[in-house]
C-alpha cells in the first residue's frame, strides 16, 4: 500500500541516520517468505560498513540510503515499512543497518506480506536501473504541460493511467480515487479524452492532495500495517472522500453514494454524482 505521501513521510522519519556511520547491515533469522535483496547481505555488508549516510532521497515509492559510492534502494511495495524504532512485530523484520556511535540507531526494513525489495547499486548506474525507461517523473515535480501530454498520449481509463509509474511516479490506488474525486473526474473517463480544464484540475489536485497527506503522514488503513519510522500510525485516512467508502453517503455533495468498481483488478472508489462522466 506505501504510496508516495508513505514513502515520503519513512525518507523524513530516518533522517537521523545522514551523518552517522554503517556499522553492520545484517538479515535477522525470519520464517516468512524471503524477500528479494541484491546482492547478498553479506556482500551488502562488505560495501557498506564504514561508510557514512550522506542523504536520504525518494524515488516514486522507493525509499534510497546514499553514501557517497553506493545508494542502498528500499522498496516497500505492499506492506514494507522503513523505520528506526521497533515495527509492528519482530517476526517480518526483513533487514536491518546498525550504525555506529551513540546514541545507538538501528534502521530496520519490515515487510508483513515479503513482497519487498532491497538493491544495492553505485550512484552512477541508479538512472540507468531504475529510472530510464521505468519511471516516469515524480508527481510532486512534474508540471502540468508534462502531464497533460502523457495524460493525452493513452486511451487507458484516467485510474488505470494515474497508476502506470512510467506515466507519473508515485501515485497508488488510494490517492487516485482521491485526487479523481476532488477534480470532480470519472474514473472510467478515458484519459485522452480529458478536457484541459480537468487536466488542470486533477493535476492540481494531485498534487494538493499527495502534500497534505504527507503533512498527515500517510495514511494508515484498517489493517494497521502502515506505521511511520517511529511506529505511529498516520492520520490521513480521517480525511478519506471516498477510498474503501463505498455504499456511505458522499461527504462532499451530500446526496450521491459512493460506489465502488473494479479497473485492472484493483478497486475503485468515486461518486456518481461528483463525478459523472
Amino acid at each position: 500500500m506505501p504510496e508516495l505521501p508513505e514513502v515520503e513521510t519513512m525518507c523524513r522519519g530516518i533522517a537521523q541516520t545522514v551523518g552517522r556511520t554503517i556499522e553492520l547491515v545484517s538479515k535477522p533469522a525470519c520464517r516468512y517468505r524471503p524477500i528479494a535483496i541484491k546482492p547478498r547481505v553479506s556482500a551488502i555488508d562488505r560495501r557498506l560498513s564504514g561508510e557514512k549516510v550522506t542523504h536520504i532521497s525518494r524515488l516514486g515509492k522507493r525509499v534510497l540510503l546514499h553514501t557517497h559510492e553506493w545508494a542502498l534502494i528500499l522498496q516497500p511495495k505492499m506492506t514494507g515499512l522503513v523505520a528506526t524504532e521497533l515495527p509492528p512485530d519482530p517476526e517480518h523484520v526483513r533487514l536491518q543497518i546498525d550504525f555506529a556511535g551513540a546514541p545507538p540507531l538501528r534502521l530496520q526494513f519490515w515487510d508483513r506480506r515479503g513482497l519487498g525489495t532491497v538493491e544495492l547499486l553505485r550512484q552512477k548506474d541508479i538512472n540507468a536501473r531504475i529510472v530510464d525507461g521505468r519511471l516516469g517523473p515524480d508527481a510532486l515535480a512534474i508540471a502540468l504541460p508534462d502531464f497533460s501530454q502523457r495524460l493525452a498520449a493513452t486511451r487507458r481509463a484516467v485510474k488505470v493511467a494515474l497508476l502506470d509509474q512510467k506515466l507519473v511516479a508515485g501515485v497508488g490506488n488510494l490517492y487516485a480515487s482521491e485526487m479523481l474525486h476532488v477534480a470532480r473526474i470519472h474514473p472510467q473517463l478515458a484519459s485522452a479524452q480529458l478536457s484541459r480544464s480537468k487536466v488542470a484540475r486533477l493535476h492540481a489536485a494531485m498534487q494538493a492532495i499527495l502534500l497534505d497527506a504527507i503533512e498527515h503522514e500517510g495514511s494508515t488503513l484498517k489493517d494497521g500495517t502502515y506505521r511511520n519510522a517511529l511506529n505511529d500510525p498516520g492520520s490521513y485516512q480521517n480525511f478519506h472522500l471516498v477510498y474503501d467508502r463505498a455504499g456511505l453517503p458522499c461527504s462532499t455533495c451530500k446526496k450521491g453514494v459512493v460506489q465502488r468498481i473494479v479497473q485492472a483488478q484493483r478497486s475503485t472508489f468515486f461518486c456518481p454524482r461528483c463525478q459523472s462522466a
